[in-house]
C-alpha cells in the first residue's frame, strides 16, 4: 500500500516537471477546443515547474488588474489620493461670491453624492448664499474618450463597465423600474427616482403571457446626449417591476446636475450658467475640498472584488501624474510600460495593455511576461503588500465560491486574481504548497464553450479541471 502511495506520488511529481505534455491529463476535463496557457514556478526560481504554452498570447481579462496595481504602486504610492475640490477667483463679501465656482473633478472613483454635499454644507457654512458668476464643472485631469479601445459596444449601458470618467458621482450608475401594461400591445413604463439626473424614454412593447414572442423577447437600451436613455424592445406581463440598472453616459452632464440640485437644496444660487470645462485652468483659492481614501485601500477593492472603475481611473492617472499631461488610455499605456521597465526592469515586450481593468479586447499578455511580474511582487511584497490585497481562495473576494479550489483543498492557500470574460476563466496568483513552498501560478482559459443543452452546468468541466490540477500542484511541490 505504501509502495502503491509513493509509486502515485512520485509519478505525479514526474508530471509536474515533466513540461508541457503532462498537462493534457488535465485538459482532458475541459470542453472541446478551449485554448490553454498555463505557467507554475516556484517563488525565485528561474524556470517553472510547468510550462504549457507559456509564451502563448492571450485574453488576460482582470488578471490585468496585477499589473496596474503594481504599475501604480510604484509611481503613485501607497499614500496617493485623489481629490475633488470646489474653487473661485472671485472674493466673497455680503454673502455674494463675485466670480464663477469652480467645481475640479480628479477622478475619483469613490466619489458619492454625500461628498458633493458635504462640500456645498462648507460653501454655506462660509457665508455663500449667491455666486456671481458661472458654476463650472472641470474634468481636465482626463482627455479624450472615456471608454477604452475594444470595450465592446453592448457593455456601455452596463454599470459593471461605466466610462472612469474624471468626474464620477456614486460609480456613475443609477436604477430604474420597468412596469409592464396591463393591456397587452401597449408600451412598459418606466419609473425613475427624482435624484437622478437622467432622462428615460420607453419604446418597450407589452407581451401577453404565454406569447410565441415571448422566447426571443429581449430588451434593449440606445443612450443619447447629456444621459438621454431610450429603452426598446419588448417584455412579457409581470406583477412585478423589473428592476434594471444603466451607466451613466456622460459624467460632467451628470455630476454638474447632481451639484446644481445640492447647491439649491442648500439655497446658494449662481447668475451665470452650468459650463463644462475640459481645458485646465489655473487653480484658485479652494473653498472646500474631498479626497478618498488612500491607494492601498482602492487597490484592495479593486482586486478583491475585481472593480472597473477603480482600475481604469487609477490607470488613467497613472499616465497623467507620469507625463503630467491630461490622463489618456495611450498615456496610461505608455506610463505603465515605462514604471515597469525602470522601476522593476520587467519588460513588457509585445504585450498589449490598453486600459487598467482588461474590459478590453485588445489586451494581450503572455502567461511568461505576467510570471515576470507574479515573481517580482512576491519577492518585494514586504514593500508592496500586493498579495493580501487579492483574493483569498474560500475566504473571500471573486474566490470565495471557486469550486474547483474548494475541491483541491486549497481554501486559504491560494491568492490569486480572477479573469472572467465571455469564454474567458484565468486565474493568476500565488499558492503555498503543502511542503511550505510558494509557487507562482498563471492559468490563461480561453475559448470555453459547450453546447446551448449545457449551458446550465457549463462550470462543471471548469471545476474538473481546477480542482485536479491545483490539488496536484498543491500535494507534489
Amino acid at each position: 500500500m505504501r509502495f502503491s502511495r509513493l509509486v502515485t506520488g512520485l509519478t505525479f511529481a514526474f508530471m509536474l516537471h515533466a513540461n508541457a505534455a503532462p498537462v493534457e491529463e488535465y485538459r482532458q476535463y475541459l470542453p472541446d477546443g478551449a485554448n490553454l496557457a498555463l505557467l507554475v514556478q516556484k517563488i525565485g526560481a528561474t524556470t517553472p515547474v510547468i510550462d504549457y504554452h507559456g509564451q502563448q498570447m492571450a485574453l488576460p481579462a482582470s488578471t490585468m488588474k496585477v499589473v496596474t496595481a503594481l504599475a501604480a504602486l510604484l509611481q503613485l504610492g501607497p499614500e496617493y489620493r485623489f481629490h475633488t475640490s470646489l474653487e473661485s477667483k472671485g472674493s466673497l463679501a455680503d454673502g455674494t461670491l463675485r466670480g464663477d465656482l469652480v467645481a475640479r473633478f480628479g477622478g475619483d472613483p469613490t466619489l458619492t453624492r454625500q461628498d458633493l454635499r458635504n462640500m456645498v454644507a462648507v460653501l454655506k457654512k462660509q457665508g455663500v448664499q449667491h455666486i456671481q458668476g458661472n458654476l463650472v464643472i472641470d474634468t481636465s485631469v482626463f482627455a479624450s474618450h472615456d471608454q477604452a479601445p475594444g470595450w465592446p459596444w453592448n457593455d456601455m449601458t452596463q454599470c459593471f463597465s461605466a466610462p472612469p470618467a474624471a468626474a464620477i458621482v456614486d460609480r456613475n450608475c443609477f436604477s430604474v423600474s420597468l412596469y409592464s401594461s396591463p393591456h397587452a400591445g401597449d408600451n412598459a413604463f418606466i419609473r425613475v427616482a427624482s435624484y437622478y439626473p437622467v432622462n428615460m424614454f420607453s419604446d418597450v412593447r407589452t407581451l401577453a403571457k404565454g406569447s410565441p414572442e415571448a422566447q426571443y423577447c429581449e430588451l434593449d437600451v440606445v443612450p443619447g446626449e447629456l444621459n438621454r436613455f431610450t429603452l426598446t424592445g419588448c417584455m412579457t406581463q409581470r406583477s412585478d417591476p423589473l428592476p434594471l440598472a444603466f451607466a451613466v453616459q456622460d459624467g460632467a452632464s451628470y455630476a454638474g446636475a447632481i451639484l446644481k440640485d445640492e447647491l439649491q437644496d442648500a439655497g446658494i444660487d449662481y447668475s451665470g450658467h452650468l459650463v463644462r470645462e475640459k481645458r485646465q485652468n489655473a487653480p484658485g483659492t479652494v473653498l472646500a475640498q474631498t479626497q478618498s481614501a488612500p491607494l492601498r485601500d482602492l487597490l484592495k477593492t479593486m482586486l478583491k472584488k475585481s472593480d472597473n472603475m477603480i482600475a481604469d481611473t487609477v490607470f488613467r492617472t497613472i499616465g497623467h501624474e507620469r507625463f503630467s499631461v491630461p490622463g489618456t488610455w495611450r498615456a496610461g499605456q505608455d506610463a505603465v510600460r515605462q514604471i515597469l521597465r525602470q522601476k522593476a526592469n520587467i519588460d513588457l515586450g509585445n504585450s498589449v495593455q490598453v486600459d487598467g481593468s482588461g474590459l478590453s479586447r485588445h489586451d494581450l499578455i503572455s502567461p511568461a511576461t505576467m510570471m515576470q511580474v507574479l515573481q517580482y511582487i512576491a519577492q518585494n511584497d514586504q514593500q508592496l503588500n500586493i498579495i493580501s490585497m487579492l483574493p483569498l481562495s474560500g475566504y473571500d473576494g471573486t474566490l470565495r465560491y471557486r469550486g474547483g479550489l474548494h475541491e483541491a483543498g486549497v481554501d486559504g492557500k491560494l491568492s490569486a486574481k480572477t479573469g472572467s470574460l465571455q469564454g474567458v476563466y484565468n486565474l493568476a496568483g500565488f499558492l503555498t504548497t503543502a511542503s511550505g513552498q510558494r509557487v507562482a501560478f498563471v492559468q490563461f482559459l480561453s475559448g470555453y464553450a459547450v453546447p446551448p443543452q449545457d449551458q446550465r452546468q457549463r462550470r462543471i468541466p471548469l471545476v474538473r479541471f481546477e480542482s485536479r490540477l491545483y490539488r496536484d500542484v498543491y500535494q507534489n511541490n
